[in-house]
């Protein structure tokens, strides 16, 4: 049986490459975000091996990247430069990127993270979450790190960039870690970002976290973890602004895209919101988490979040806003469509009894402003329920929409509301009470993005695509 579904799953995925195939053109050509120059050409070059690097796996090389990219930093003023790693196993502690430089990862490179705690540096907790988000205090220190930088590129020719995350998944479930554990890729402070054209396998922790960040782009990446890998997030967007994630294939343990903006009053008091996010064309699967999450830690707001040509299979969520009282902040302006599930739970999901909180200072008080969520044009297969959408009692989350949604769902009950309102339009199976006042004719002007996108759109018939299968 085993066997069986994993070749069900690869049909489904050849299917769904096949088709995001055949669209990419289409979207493309009115696409916001900025090409991924990533054979941008830096005026100067040095390849790892010229500072005593050994890609032999065993090897530590942690002082051969530090002493590399100190001696390119001489040229940051003078056009930049880039760091080459060739093919190799090439094993390594945390280390810092400087500005106007590329990373660039051979096609058979890999860049392998140390399995000794020591080799990943304890640093102070980012001031919007007020402590590690797994523990009080600070935190290991990311495999590739950068802070207060501009123009970063991290790409290559499909090369690999490996956490050998197993270590810390142990230590995690043993509760043996002193502090939180490591990301994978963390920039902070930065601008001018690209990810692109590169494997990342194993993170310890979530996989790629912009902080603090603008203008950013990830782009053609695949990131892979084991699906019972704890919390090992594909990419987080926090606190930044002006991102776009494009053509992505995630596997992993929790979220494949989860959006976050600071942790209770320690986001509320840093004040500094995620908005003008794009995600197009993500492909991916998870046993514990969603395809795109907003929160839990959203208190510095998260609002402008555009995602479109979405696949989801054989998943636990597809679309989840998590929040809980205390949280604070604001979740608007959310605009969802295109969007194809087979063997998922939970269609969508609001959670807002999302509630560990960083410590006894939070406000009780401090109550999450949900609004104005459109999700449309959305096909399903095998799903178990279609919405479990619960806002907080005395805090109802307005003008959510639904717009022409398909789904064959197994539940008795395939919707769950409470504390919600808005509207919906053709929605199958018919959607729970507190959404079924029809967005037509007077409520599209109340439902964000529909009023200038709805008749260019409103004749896709969907459900026939996917039995073209």
């Amino acid at each position: 049986m085993e066997c069986c579904r994993q070749l069900v799953v690869l049909v489904d995925v050849l299917l769904v490459l096949a088709f995001c195939g055949h669209i990419a053109w289409t979207v493309k050509a009115s696409s916001q975000c900025k090409q991924a120059l990533s054979r941008e050409i830096r005026p100067h070059s040095v390849a790892i091996t010229e500072f005593g690097a050994v890609g032999d796996g065993v090897t530590l090389n942690t002082k051969a990247f530090q002493n590399a990219i100190f001696y390119l930093n001489s040229f940051s003023d003078k056009g930049g430069a880039k760091l080459f790693v060739p093919a190799g196993r090439w094993l390594t502690g945390s280390f810092d990127l400087i500005s106007h430089l590329t990373l660039w990862l051979d096609k058979d490179a890999v860049i392998l993270g140390s399995n000794n705690p020591d080799d990943w540096p304890v640093v102070d907790p980012l001031p919007s979450y007020g402590r590690g988000v797994e523990l009080p205090g600070g935190r290991h220190r990311s495999l590739i790190y950068g802070r207060n930088l501009t123009d970063v590129i991290i790409t290559g020719d499909n090369g690999t960039i490996d956490g050998q995350g197993s270590v810390w998944w142990n230590w995690f479930q043993r509760k043996t870690l002193d502090y939180t554990r490591p990301h994978l890729v963390e920039l902070m402070n930065s601008t001018g970002v690209v990810i692109s054209n590169l494997t990342f396998l194993n993170s310890p922790f979530w996989t790629i976290h912009p902080v603090y960040c603008s203008h950013v782009i990830v782009q053609n990446v695949t990131i892979l973890a084991p699906l019972d890998s704890p919390n090992t997030d594909g990419i987080n967007p926090d606190s930044s602004n002006d991102v776009c994630i494009e053509d992505c294939y995630i596997s992993t343990g929790d979220d494949l895209i989860a959006i976050k903006s600071g942790w209770d009053e320690y986001g509320i008091s840093f004040a500094r919101p995620s908005t003008n996010i794009i995600i197009r064309r993500l492909i991916g699967h998870n046993r514990n988490g969603s395809g795109i999450a907003i929160g839990s830690e959203m208190s510095g707001g998260v609002s402008e979040v555009y995602a479109e040509n979405l696949y989801f299979f054989y998943s636990s969520t597809a679309i989840t806003i998590k929040t809980a009282r205390g949280r604070g902040g604001y979740v608007r302006n959310i605009y969802i469509l295109n969007v194809t599930l087979v063997g998922v739970d939970t269609a969508i999901r609001f959670d807002s009894t999302f509630s560990p909180h960083p410590d006894d200072f939070y406000d009780p008080n401090a109550l999450p402003v949900i609004e104005r969520i459109t999700i449309k044009d959305v096909i399903g297969n095998n799903i178990k329920v279609a919405g479990l959408l619960k806002g907080i009692e005395g805090d109802t989350f307005h003008h959510v929409c639904l717009l022409n949604i398909a789904l064959t769902v197994t539940s008795g009950s395939p919707w769950n509301c409470s504390h919600i309102q808005g509207y919906s339009a053709m929605v199958s199976p018919e959607t729970c009470e507190p959404l079924k006042e029809s967005i037509y004719p007077n409520h599209s002007s109340d439902c964000y993005h529909l009023s200038n996108h709805l008749r260019s759109s409103g004749n896709q018939n969907k459900g026939s695509w996917l039995h073209s299968w």
